[in-house]
């Protein structure tokens, strides 16, 4: 592991010699692989014990690159760029197809030893999407899993911002060099992720957005992962790409069921029926991995408070439950609810705003959904 620690020499070249292999196109390694030839095994000099001839092969480090790497470590006390030659460097992700040679992290990175669950979806996710990704994602955490996603608007965000409010462990994989903020409306999540959890990237500091970028980023976040959690998404959503690599990767799928009507589910539908697990609770997940030393059962969580103050399960005690039951994932009309319940229209507003001040329901265009389970 480089840091800015690391004698001023030693980090300038052992970090040109590894941006070196990162930038080698893949038929060269495959070349080298064929010859036997083992490159990245030693920190120190990653191309140690390769010939003039082959080392010509490998493409320059440019000044540039090489200057601006070395800055964003100096520039931060939690700063490191971590190697497959690394004890740090996370089992899981180093036996993935193409694992990042490098990868620059932000934190604690003791934490990428962390067992890892990723917690993916859409950007604009349903306010039912962000409730289920904030209740499973604190029932992970709780029984000692981190939440592993991209720091993307919607699911992603909710996954992280979770685990960050329950005292867990949470890592943010880039898109972007490890020193950009993408979206930049993100900017107090990437904070936060910087100081109390993990950032971490396989581009260089310095390396702005790019669509195909991302794509590279899913693979990660999947191969840093024992499994994957697909909150809500649509036919066409990124985190089926995330999910594909699971299964590349030997990693378990798992999808959240949603209303069958939101074609903003109509992805994790499409995961279910092709044998992804479906879940209805964090226990679901559990039940899926390999056990913890310091899992607790979600059942005896239940029956204490949370670290933010709220229980992991239980059932609603509501005077109004019965309203509660008539409004569903989907958005439920008032005039709906007056003929199911046939209650007076005052009445059955002033329940709905109770359900919505204690946040069971939520006002949408149309009328009301649900967003807690019971």
């Amino acid at each position: 592991m480089l840091n800015a620690n690391t004698e001023a020499k030693l980090l300038v070249a052992a970090l040109s010699d590894w941006i070196s292999l990162t930038l080698a196109p893949r038929s060269l390694l495959t070349l080298l692989e064929k010859h036997r030839i083992v490159v990245g095994d030693n920190m120190k000099e990653p191309l140690d014990g390769l010939t003039s001839f082959w080392r010509q092969q490998f493409p320059g480090c440019s000044a540039q690159v090489l200057k601006a790497a070395v800055a964003w470590l100096e520039e931060g006390e939690q700063r490191a760029v971590v190697s497959q030659a690394c004890s740090e460097y996370p089992e899981h992700l180093r036996q993935i197809d193409r694992a990042p040679p490098l990868l620059f992290v932000e934190g604690d990175v003791a934490r990428l030893g962390n067992p890892l669950i990723a917690v993916v979806g859409s950007r604009r996710a349903s306010p039912y999407g962000l409730e289920q990704t904030e209740q499973l994602s604190g029932e992970l955490v709780a029984a000692g899993w981190g939440v592993c996603s991209g720091m993307a608007m919607g699911v992603d965000a909710a996954a992280h911002r979770a685990a960050l409010s329950a005292g867990g462990v949470t890592l943010a994989v880039l898109g972007t060099g490890p020193d950009i903020c993408y979206p930049p409306r993100q900017r107090d999540l990437y904070h936060q992720l910087r100081n109390d959890g993990l950032v971490v990237s396989e581009f260089f500091p310095g390396t702005a957005a790019r669509s195909d970028h991302f794509l590279r980023r899913n693979r990660i976040i999947s191969g840093l992962s024992q499994a994957v959690l697909v909150c809500e998404a649509s036919a066409r959503s990124g985190s089926l790409a995330t999910a594909r690599f699971a299964l590349e990767q030997n990693r378990s799928v798992m999808a959240v069921p949603g209303p069958i009507t939101q074609s903003s589910y109509a992805g994790n539908h499409s995961l279910i029926q092709q044998g992804a697990k479906l879940i209805t609770s964090g226990q679901d997940i559990l039940d899926e991995l390999p056990p913890l030393v310091c899992n607790t059962p979600l059942e005896v969580l239940a029956l204490r408070p949370d670290i933010v103050g709220k229980r992991v399960t239980g059932k609603p005690c509501l005077a109004n439950e019965q309203m509660l039951a008539n409004v569903g994932f989907e958005t439920t009309s008032v005039d709906s609810l007056v003929e199911r319940t046939r209650l007076p229209v005052a009445e059955v507003m002033n329940q709905l705003i109770s359900l919505e001040l204690d946040g069971w329901v939520t006002a949408v265009p149309g009328g009301y959904v649900r967003v807690r389970r019971e």
